[in-house]
């Protein structure tokens, strides 16, 4: 009897391979080549001819190209949830016929978060159906009994093969459907296991078949991997219509949801819950939150005001500095990236004289926030600088700007906004690039310092 024939497929970027490689030629990575058996479906020789080979696929829409000045410019309608955290993520609401990927770590509440929306979307006379290929209905029942959800028009389903998944979907023809997980789900006629490339990228394709054809939206959980991006190929982010990433430690009762990818609003926008025994609470005003416990005239803390999406937001970064214990002194971020900190204590010695060679630096964004913008350079050397020289910067003021090499502080975006947020806080100082105070009109009660080197700054947050 012949052997049967395998294939070896890479489990990061899916490229196939007839035999096995220590490296992926497709992606570069190591030992990510797993042996599978192909999908049947080969050409048959009979004895005579050769059978046509059987299609793999569905066929395609056959639908015919239309011209761009006929397609109707309509808005799409939404479904806002009432979860105003939640909407604001979505760009306003859900849309219907997308198709939405929700990632995080095991136990960070994804699937609370989607049990509470369907209750929201059920309330509003829509059909949901909740399907979960790791938990029974039993243990669904309970979740929802400590959440409060009780809705008629929700309905639980716990099934993994997709084939049954399309008979359920039919007969009931969901407004919304919500897949926990997507790794769990597989087609039954494809040999390879639950998780594998191959199931992930064919169950999401005839997934975004369904949503696009009938206008149901689709939501679907998707585990992540020990280095934080979601499990399966990539291109199964590339498919999907959002992405949503949960942050934050199970261990305290904040979560952070960020949109990394949205086609119907803003990329990058979050949004802040908390978790209770009732489940996931929307944070409507997270500068007080993140300032509530902030610490009054300590040297080495200074109030920023971050952009997040369009959300403007103040934070407090704090840093410590103190005399090294050792010849090479060290370097430790919270919140903020290393090697861009290395870069501006370079500026902060260079060009300001704050010396800083035989310091150990502490930096810590208050909150779990991270700050990647180039806007938080300026308020985190004010507060390298106030630490090092045991000064306190006034507690009612702000500040914000990117840094130069030579020193120069850089225009920064939407600065109306941002000060509009720190006079909203009751904030009466506001330190930001010159270049942003030409054409600003300050707001009644607030005063503005535009600054255009790094020195001209420390000396203004000095006294």
């Amino acid at each position: 009897m012949a052997k049967p024939k395998t294939v070896y497929i890479c489990s990061a970027c899916g490229q196939e391979t007839p035999g096995w490689m220590g490296k992926c030629p497709g992606c570069g990575a190591w030992n990510t080549l797993e042996e599978q058996t192909p999908n049947p479906g080969v050409p048959v020789y009979t004895g005579s001819a050769v059978q046509p080979k059987t299609l793999k696929q569905r066929p395609g829409t056959g639908a015919s190209a239309v011209r761009l000045s006929e397609i109707s410019a309509e808005e799409t309608p939404r479904t806002v949830l009432g979860i105003d955290e939640l909407d604001r993520v979505l760009g306003g609401g859900i849309v219907e016929g997308s198709l939405i990927l929700v990632g995080g770590d095991p136990g960070i509440g994804k699937s609370t978060l989607l049990l509470q929306a369907s209750e929201k979307i059920a309330g509003k006379g829509k059909r949901v159906l909740y399907i979960s290929g790791e938990e029974s209905v039993r243990q669904i029942k309970m979740r929802a009994d400590r959440l409060g959800v009780s809705s008629d028009n929700l309905l639980i389903l716990s099934e993994n093969a997709l084939d049954q998944l399309e008979t359920r979907w039919t007969e009931i023809g969901p407004d919304v459907m919500i897949i926990d997980s997507i790794q769990t789900m597989y087609r039954p006629d494809m040999s390879s296991a639950p998780g594998s490339v191959s199931q992930i990228r064919e169950c999401t394709s005839i997934l975004m078949r369904m949503a696009k054809t009938t206008g149901c939206a689709i939501f679907l959980v998707g585990h992540v991997t020990k280095e934080g991006a979601i499990a399966g190929p990539r291109v199964l982010e590339h498919m999907v219509d959002v992405v949503l990433y949960f942050e934050g430690d199970r261990q305290h009762q904040y979560r952070i949801l960020r949109a990394v990818k949205n086609r119907f609003g803003s990329v990058n926008e979050i949004g802040i819950f908390e978790m209770r025994e009732e489940g996931m609470c929307g944070i409507a005003n997270p500068s007080e939150l993140l300032l509530a416990e902030r610490a009054d005239n300590v040297p080495g803390s200074c109030v920023h005001c971050a952009l997040e999406g369009t959300r403007p937001m103040l934070v407090d970064v704090q840093a410590l500095a103190l005399q090294s214990a050792f010849g090479t002194p060290r370097r430790t971020t919270n919140g903020f990236d290393g090697g861009r900190l290395a870069l501006l204590l370079a500026v902060l010695e260079k060009r300001a004289g704050v010396s800083l060679f035989n310091q150990d630096v502490y930096i810590n964004v208050a909150g779990g926030l991270d700050l990647s913008e180039p806007a938080a350079d300026l308020p985190l050397l004010a507060a390298v600088a106030s630490s090092a020289r045991e000064v306190c910067i006034p507690p009612d003021w702000a500040v914000m700007g990117e840094i130069g090499l030579a020193g120069e502080v850089r225009a920064i975006s939407q600065i109306e906004r941002r000060i509009a947020e720190c006079k909203r806080l009751g904030f009466r100082s506001v330190v930001i690039p010159r270049q942003n105070n030409k054409r600003l009109k300050a707001p009644e009660g607030v005063r503005i310092y535009g600054v255009e080197t790094l020195g001209e700054a420390i000396s203004i947050l000095m006294g």
